[in-house]
């Protein structure tokens, strides 16, 4: 412990002067003070737009040739990473495999802090060996602090297989470099708990993981206008909402566009498709896997070959 470097320069670890007295605030003034920091991460995601955008482009591209993302992240980051890659299944009807979210310390340390396991690069390096990446994959590496090193560790493997690298931290590169193809920084400051990254930090992350899994899910054609038409039909909630999707674009009635929707086997995008194109579901299931394109220039193209 000796060798124990301190952290205290990092923006991540600075003391907030906001929130000096937050032991003696009353609680709606630390609701106050909380939105008036949460602000900072509108900010910061503002700033980060040129990274953020290459980062959809550069996953919107490895999708469409076979490749996969992934999350890395010990801790909060860790988490919110999972928690984004386990939401694209039942929202673009993704296999699990395409989004994935790889956390120091396994499923365990979802539930149960084990902060110690980040501090081994060797076990990112394994991560990345155990899931197999290539030079079609995009791995994303999450570190507010920008430190750790299980997360440098399974950058460095990722680029040594040739896979797209990205590193996210809400410290500045002159206080951490870190080497990815794409590095965007977030930077929100101090939090209001001094070193609590799961605040504004984690917020800010949760906010910049929505835009990159949204908009490369947009860009891979899993989306029609803003409707969800690749929405995993699975449940009650999930039925209805498959149903007012087709209702609102095609203007049939619900009794009608649950018949539509049986016929294309609960898939909203096929259900569509067949509908604008007169294709039954057989030979709209076969335009759909020959095109990579989103459904309105499948449609379009369709129509314009008659």
């Amino acid at each position: 412990m000796n060798n124990l470097q301190s952290r205290g320069h990092l923006l991540t670890e600075q003391i907030n002067p906001h929130s000096q007295n937050l032991d003696s605030l009353s609680p709606l003034e630390i609701v106050d003070l909380f939105n008036q920091e949460d602000n900072q991460t509108i900010k910061a995601i503002a700033q980060a737009r040129i990274p953020l955008a290459k980062t959809i482009e550069v996953t919107a591209s490895a999708f469409r040739q076979g490749g996969r993302l992934f999350y890395v992240g010990a801790g909060t980051s860790g988490r919110l990473g999972v928690l984004d890659a386990a939401e694209c299944p039942p929202t673009f009807c993704t296999p699990p495999e395409l989004v994935q979210g790889i956390l120091a310390g396994g499923a365990a340390a979802l539930i149960r802090s084990s902060e110690a396991l980040e501090d081994r690069p060797e076990d990112g390096a394994k991560a990345i060996a155990k899931h197999q990446i290539t030079d079609l994959d995009v791995v994303i590496g999450i570190t507010a602090g920008g430190t750790t090193p299980f997360v440098h560790g399974a950058l460095q493997a990722a680029k040594s297989q040739g896979a797209t690298t990205i590193a996210i931290s809400c410290v500045s590169a002159e206080q951490v470099p870190i080497d990815a193809d794409v590095d965007i920084r977030l930077l929100v400051g101090a939090e209001i708990l001094a070193g609590s990254t799961r605040l504004k930090a984690g917020t800010v992350t949760k906010m910049a993981l929505n835009i990159i899994s949204t908009g490369a899910m947009v860009r891979y054609g899993k989306v029609y206008g803003n409707r969800m038409i690749d929405v995993a039909v699975t449940n009650d909630k999930l039925h209805d909402r498959a149903l007012r999707i087709i209702g609102d674009l095609t203007e049939l009635n619900r009794q009608q566009a649950q018949e539509l929707l049986e016929k294309s086997q609960k898939k909203v995008k096929l259900a569509l498709l067949m509908h604008w194109t007169g294709l039954d579901a057989a030979a709209g299931e076969a335009l759909l896997n020959q095109n990579e394109r989103g459904l309105r220039s499948i449609v379009e193209g369709h129509q314009s070959n008659l």
